[in-house]
């Protein structure tokens, strides 16, 4: 076997070279001509690999994206921490003055929230009804940045005024000006029983949140309003922004210890628990599930080696006889399987991390091809396909799939080490 021609320019271990050689699966002892066979089924071995790795880190990074902007559009209508008084709050003032205090809080509001039923013509919709501080509520929400017509600064106190998500308008068929009927729960005594308390308020905005559930559910008053229609004089919890949302475990446990009884801080990671426990969930499954992908490629790996090894015995013989070890030998098939185990994770690393970066392209131009929307935004929290990449997602993906290449190497190399050269050479 001729070692004239080097791949390389520079001196690289004979073993090395001609596992190299085997992967571009070009016989020398045969006038040079490749081997179609066996360059086709290294290629679909390669191919294999780089396809699941592609597929598990944009999967990944849409499943992080998605988490990533629900979370963010949940976080601009909700607050980092919210604090909750189950006798209401009536020095709400003082305590909101020393929660500022506390490091990495930057905006603290009061909040005095209920459930409401609204009533226009003959149809009514259930609703979140949220009495707030229009001056303080910029400072812990984007609430005030959402509103596309008028402007929460409209809501004053004894003016009953009302703000709503744009979809609740929508199904309502109400228009900034209009007038609508709010009802709450807690009623009043009259000779034909107990009566839930109504009120109208005129509309004054529309919120555009992005996120479907807030904007179908949301109302907005001043909190002296929702205190007089409650008759609760006093709000019910404080509504608290951080500088780090991250921390707001870590702040909430703080405040607990210092909070008054029947007092309680809660975090956005504990309000919203069963979601992103289900997304975590969903998240796990996804890897094990497409991680299967690359370990039938694996397999496909060792049965392409295995092919090799039978196809390359008389090689193996001639090395062999030429004083080549049993050691060296194993190298060669070890260094092939594992050059296409690279090969394989990183073309799949860049092709991933090609579609996963512009996804927001790509995901488009296929529903403006086949006309379909893949997100409906009645049906999902979003209505576009986000991605977020995370840089150990990527490593992670590319760690399995290397480790996998070097084990699916490991049985085809033994097996050629233990060619006998006497019984390869018998019939060439």
């Amino acid at each position: 076997m001729s070692m004239q021609t080097k791949l390389f320019p520079f001196e690289i271990p004979l073993f090395m070279e001609i596992g190299l050689r085997y992967v571009r699966a070009r016989k020398k002892n045969i006038g040079k001509k490749r081997d179609g066979f066996l360059s086709f089924i290294s290629t679909l071995s390669m191919v294999g690999i780089a396809l699941g790795v592609a597929s598990l880190i944009i999967v990944l990074s849409v499943m992080n994206g998605f988490q990533k902007e629900v979370r963010d559009k949940m976080l601009s209508v909700l607050s980092h921490i919210e604090i909750h008084s189950q006798d209401g709050m009536p020095q709400w003032s003082e305590l909101a003055a020393e929660v500022l205090k506390q490091s990495h809080v930057i905006g603290v509001a009061p909040i005095l929230q209920t459930q409401g039923l609204m009533v226009r013509g003959g149809m009514m919709r259930g609703v979140e009804l949220r009495g707030i501080d229009p001056t303080a509520e910029k400072t812990v929400s984007d609430i005030p940045g959402q509103v596309k017509e008028g402007s929460l600064n409209d809501l004053q106190a004894g003016q009953f005024r009302i703000a709503l998500g744009i979809e609740l308008a929508q199904n309502l068929g109400l228009h900034t000006g209009d007038q609508v009927s709010v009802m709450v729960p807690q009623g009043d005594l009259t000779p034909a029983g107990v009566l839930p308390r109504q009120k109208a308020f005129t509309v004054i905005g529309l919120i555009d949140s992005g996120h479907y559930e807030f904007d179908n559910s949301l109302a907005l008053i001043h909190w002296r309003d929702a205190a007089a229609l409650t008759q609760n004089p006093n709000p019910t919890g404080l509504r608290i922004k951080l500088d780090n949302m991250y921390l707001a475990p870590q702040v909430a446990n703080t405040l607990n210890r210092s909070l008054p009884m029947r007092t309680i801080a809660v975090d956005w990671s504990q309000q919203n628990r069963n979601w992103f426990a289900a997304v975590q969930t969903e998240k796990r499954m996804m890897f094990i599930i497409l991680a299967m992908i690359i370990a039938v490629a694996a397999f496909n790996l060792v049965s392409t080696l295995v092919m090799t090894v039978m196809n390359k015995q008389a090689d193996i013989a001639i090395l062999r006889t030429m004083g080549a070890s049993a050691g060296m030998i194993q190298k060669i098939f070890f260094v092939q399987g594992l050059a296409i185990g690279v090969l394989g994770s990183v073309f799949g690393v860049l092709l991933g991390l090609l579609v996963a970066a512009n996804i927001d392209v790509i995901v488009p131009a296929i529903e403006a091809v086949f006309g379909v929307h893949f997100l409906p935004k009645d049906i999902y929290f979003i209505s576009e396909l986000p991605s977020d990449i995370h840089l150990d997602d990527v490593l992670k993906v590319g760690g399995m799939a290397f480790v996998l290449s070097l084990l699916a190497t490991l049985y085809p190399s033994f097996r050629a080490a233990k060619v006998k050269p006497a019984e390869a050479l018998r019939y060439e």
